[in-house]
């Protein structure tokens, strides 16, 4: 496995016979989720989705991406939640491979933003993919009438079936009635898969793919960490370590994790971190309260807090060891920055020292860390990541007592924002 994991900053935090004593529970849990009898089993499809994955669609939706970028100048990425947030982040870490501008729209409610985004791409060749598995979630649903307006008024019906792709239910829904009788192409989103659990199906796939990005790698990745994270052995599987830390945290009264990354490029995985592990384990009045941190510009911000404030918090750093790029410092003659001592340096030996300077002042200050290093910035590792942080949820959920894999609390205001529009 090319993920590394440090725990050496819960020394003190953890105690080895606390690690010893949650094996059982971990072992449970385990075989809960492998076996299919834990809550929501039915949404557990994400488990071997991977290797489930025939290589013929990922072939298919390469040769898809190279049609449609030659006869566009970008895409529109219609989604909200699940449908928008693994794509993004799978971009924004990606980006120097990709090949053609994506824009994202159904993630939100502000006309100001859809305007000003369609207003921009009146001269250029649009195609879109719109990404909801019924078909009316509201922000995507909306979105589509308003961009499928705009459409219609550039292109003729035989070229919007070129220029429109759905990806939803199989056989039922809004999205799937327009495919019927439009003649969109389609692909489907799996039944046994939540949104939050559904980057690595054709809910992601399909505009990762348009973008040019390398979806083989991306899938090869998660298929190496399914086989790696399928032991149950805690001293070996580290996604099960992280479940287990977390929840053995949890009990002593740390009930924030905060993300931190010093690597812009992942600041969208860490978003997509906050959905998965919110929805999956917020319920019940129990779960651990997702919050995320760009450094090192947030500690200048919220570094104050982090160091001295309720200790009712742990933090999990995502690094990279390899970013891929170098900048090395020039001397300056005069000095007068006094930085002359890392002159000829790489400047991601000089973040690389913020790193290790922040964990260990944080653990000091009484934050527990731990961290979760990436071998670099591609595909497959990324694919690794995705898969280690679905595991770890499923099991800090059931470690927790909930079910990981449903969402009823997202109803709510939704009940009451289609009283309030007129809506049945």
């Amino acid at each position: 496995m090319d993920i590394k994991f440090d725990i050496a900053n819960l020394k003190g935090f953890i105690e080895k016979k606390e690690w010893d004593d949650i094996v059982p529970q971990v072992k449970k849990a385990h075989e809960e989720l492998v076996n299919k009898t834990g809550q929501g089993s039915n949404f557990t499809g994400w488990l071997d989705l991977a290797s489930r994955t025939d290589n013929a669609l990922l072939d298919e939706l390469k040769i898809l991406g190279e049609e449609v970028r030659e006869n566009s100048d970008c895409i529109i990425s219609l989604g909200i939640g699940g449908s928008y947030l693994g794509i993004r982040a799978t971009v924004e870490f990606l980006i120097a491979d990709q090949k053609i501008p994506i824009h994202y729209a159904g993630n939100n409610l502000s006309s100001g933003y859809l305007y000003h985004l369609l207003k921009g791409l009146e001269d250029k060749r649009v195609t879109i993919v719109v990404i909801s598995k019924s078909g009316t979630t509201t922000e995507t649903a909306l979105a589509f009438r308003i961009i499928k307006e705009f459409m219609e008024k550039k292109y003729d019906a035989n070229e919007l079936k070129k220029r429109i792709i759905c990806v939803t239910d199989q056989e039922k829904g809004a999205l799937r009635k327009s495919i019927n009788s439009e003649g969109y192409r389609s692909y489907p989103i799996h039944d046994d898969v939540g949104g939050r659990f559904s980057v690595l199906c054709p809910a992601g796939l399909v505009s990762l793919a348009l973008a040019g990005l390398d979806i083989h790698q991306l899938i090869e990745g998660a298929r190496d960490a399914e086989k790696a994270f399928d032991e149950m052995d805690l001293e070996k599987n580290i996604a099960y370590q992280y479940a287990a830390a977390r929840y053995l945290l949890y009990k002593k009264g740390k009930k924030i994790e905060v993300l931190s990354t010093f690597y812009q490029r992942l600041s969208y995985v860490a978003e997509w971190w906050k959905q998965l592990f919110g929805e999956s384990e917020g319920k019940d009045g129990k779960g651990i309260f997702p919050a995320s941190l760009n450094l090192t510009a947030d500690l200048h911000s919220m570094g104050q807090l982090m160091q001295e404030g309720e200790r009712n918090v742990f933090e999990t750093f995502l690094m990279v060891e390899d970013s891929g790029h170098k900048m090395i410092i020039p001397p300056a003659e005069e000095n007068l920055d006094n930085f002359n001592c890392v002159a000829g340096k790489d400047l991601d030996f000089v973040n690389k020292q913020g790193y290790k300077a922040t964990s260990s002042a944080h653990y000091e200050g009484g934050v527990p860390n731990m961290t979760i290093t990436l071998p670099n910035c591609q595909a497959h590792a990324l694919g690794q990541l995705y898969y280690f942080f679905q595991k770890a949820v499923a099991i800090t959920g059931y470690l927790i007592g909930v079910n990981p894999f449903n969402q009823p609390g997202v109803e709510a205001y939704k009940k009451k924002m289609f009283a309030l529009l007129g809506r049945e």
